[in-house]
């Protein structure tokens, strides 16, 4: 076969070979369908976070924050993605440090990029280090939607108050200091992951810390205005449902793309996932439907999300009928502490003011389904995924399902400490360059004190009004805020801020 354009008996470009003598080996390992799956898997992450979250986040707030909560994902999804290329990977899938963290270091030249896979410190005393069939490349771009949809999960609990220049400085640093380190000892060949604690997808390492994370952050940065707490009702709930539908759909990039392959427990894992949303889904409802005699739309949203999040430590590990048991248990547990413990006047759950309830959806449902993980972790699918060949889940008995429960537990109490302790640190620091909290004005107007935009062009709508807008729309619209030939309606006067 030729290339287009070459005399004929000429091999073609060794990157459109399958087969042939020339560049053979250097293309062996490569396995086209996992390289194509991986990549379809990451972009379905990548469309969680932007349009998913981004939509959801934007609609499910008032209307004067709608700007703010939908660009504070815009702006994570970009920055993670630089300090990812630039010294995040290596840190968290890169060769040892530290126990809980690899050497920082870029992935940006070809020679990295263009090998075959490889997490170097993965190796165990049973297999040697992870390498899938597909180029570094993929493996940095799939792992990159993971740790950005991570940041974006935790913004949820800060909606409607953080100063934008905080968040701005919150994001590298949280990723360096936070996410690298439960990313490097869960799944990149830290001591967990060599101890064996199960988590398949993330229940850890996403979703507990980003719950923990964002609580505590909510904490420094303190709570929205007490008018925004007592009513803060959606501006939109079709677009929030349709920002759901992105995040459910896309979780099967989330789930079906951990094997790192196309293999017989990625479809596993894509169908328990699907199977647990709708169970957690059901039951949320169900609950609503008893307590409050109405279903609500925002409570099967949070219903779906908490069966999403379940069932991410153990989803390909577990059958199906486990995979309804830990629907049903998403569907109480974070509701009853979301419902009734979050409500009461009295505790921690109150006083902070976690806007989304993050901590609810995802760190109660993700240790919730790590634990659970090592109740139902099925023998036979652990030896087709883990490192190491005896773990089991308690339900099946042996000399180390009771262990395997113990790792479960000491796994998320290192992620809710490290997370509690960085955190911290974090946000004290950030206090030092910049206010935490919007200025008391901005809290009272929204999205046009902070970003000289609003959400919807509406009259009338807003405590001020700036014919500019922002500086940006002077060159979309062709017109500055002293354009005498902009008419205005006659009750609207204009304000130069």
């Amino acid at each position: 076969m030729s290339s287009a354009g070459s005399p004929p008996g000429e091999p073609i470009p060794v990157a459109f070979q399958n087969t042939g003598r020339q560049g053979a080996l250097a293309l062996a390992w490569l396995n086209k369908g996992d390289n194509a799956w991986q990549m379809t898997a990451a972009t379905l992450v990548g469309l969680q976070c932007i349009p998913g979250l981004m939509i959801l986040y934007g609609s499910v707030v008032k209307k004067k924050w709608a700007i703010n909560s939908a660009f504070m994902s815009f702006y994570a999804f970009a920055a993670v993605l630089i300090c990812w290329v630039v010294f995040g990977y290596k840190m968290s899938f890169g060769e040892k440090l530290l126990p809980i963290w690899g050497k920082a270091g870029p992935a940006l030249g070809q020679d990295f990029l263009l090998r075959q896979a490889l997490l170097p410190a993965t190796g165990t005393a049973s297999y040697p280090p992870l390498a899938p069939f597909f180029p570094m490349a993929t493996l940095v771009y799939f792992q990159f939607m993971f740790a950005a949809l991570t940041v974006i999960l935790l913004a949820g609990s800060l909606l409607g108050r953080m100063n934008f220049m905080a968040w701005m400085l919150f994001v590298p640093l949280w990723l360096s200091f936070s996410y690298s380190v439960g990313a490097f000892s869960l799944w990149g060949g830290g001591f967990l992951y060599q101890w064996g604690v199960i988590d398949y997808a993330g229940g850890y390492v996403i979703h507990l810390s980003s719950g923990v994370a964002g609580f505590v952050a909510a904490y420094w940065v303190g709570p929205r205005t007490e008018r925004d707490r007592r009513s803060f009702s959606p501006n939109n709930v079709l677009l929030t449902l349709a920002g759901a539908g992105l995040l459910w759909l896309g979780w099967n990039g989330f789930n079906g793309g951990a094997p790192y392959a196309v293999n017989i427990i990625s479809p596993l894992a894509v169908l328990n996932t699907n199977i647990c949303a709708a169970t957690s889904l059901i039951v949320w409802t169900s609950i609503d439907v008893l307590v409050f005699k109405k279903p609500s739309a925002i409570g099967a949203v949070q219903g779906m999300i908490t069966g999403l999040v379940a069932i991410t430590p153990a989803a390909g590990l577990v059958q199906g009928w486990a995979a309804i048991v830990i629907g049903i248990f998403a569907g109480t547990i974070p509701w009853y502490t979301m419902m009734v413990l979050g409500r009461k006047k009295t505790g921690m759950l109150s006083k902070v003011d976690d806007t989304l309830g993050a901590f609810h959806t995802h760190a109660v449902a993700g240790s919730l389904g790590g634990i659970l993980a090592g109740f139902f972790a099925h023998p036979r699918l652990c030896n087709l995924f883990l490192p190491h060949p005896t773990e089991r889940g308690v339900i099946y008995g042996g000399n180390r399902a009771g262990l395997q429960l113990a790792k479960q537990i000491v796994g998320a109490l290192f992620v809710i400490a490290w997370n509690i302790v960085s955190t911290s640190l974090i946000c004290m620091a950030i206090q030092l360059v910049t206010p935490l909290r919007m200025s008391e004005e901005e809290l009272a107007i929204g999205d046009d004190a902070a970003h000289g935009e609003e959400a919807y062009a509406l009259w009338d709508e807003g405590e001020k009004f700036d014919i500019q807008v922002t500086r940006h729309s002077e060159s979309v619209n062709g017109a500055s805020e002293y354009d005498d030939h902009i008419p205005l309606p006659h009750n609207i006067q204009l304000q130069k801020l």
